[in-house]
């Protein structure tokens, strides 16, 4: 497993540039759903090349489909 390391900006960004990401991450995750793959093929595809397991898929792609809500109100 390889070691991830945080790098913090300075001065932080902004609430508006945090909030923008968010939205494009949002819609990136529907056009991926509209690209003709099913959640379940998309799974799949992510399992067999990261080894990361199915459930924690699904929870990480709940967690993109609720994020903006979350955080952009």
């Amino acid at each position: 497993m390889s070691t991830i390391r945080v790098k913090k900006s300075d001065p932080p960004e902004s609430k508006e540039v945090l909030a923008s990401a968010i939205v494009k991450i949002s819609k990136a995750l529907e056009d991926l759903q509209r690209s003709g793959l099913n959640e379940e093929a998309i799974i799949v595809l992510l399992r067999d090349k990261t080894k990361v397991g199915k459930r924690d898929i699904q929870i990480i792609f709940n967690g993109l489909r609720r994020m903006k809500g979350w955080y952009c109100k």
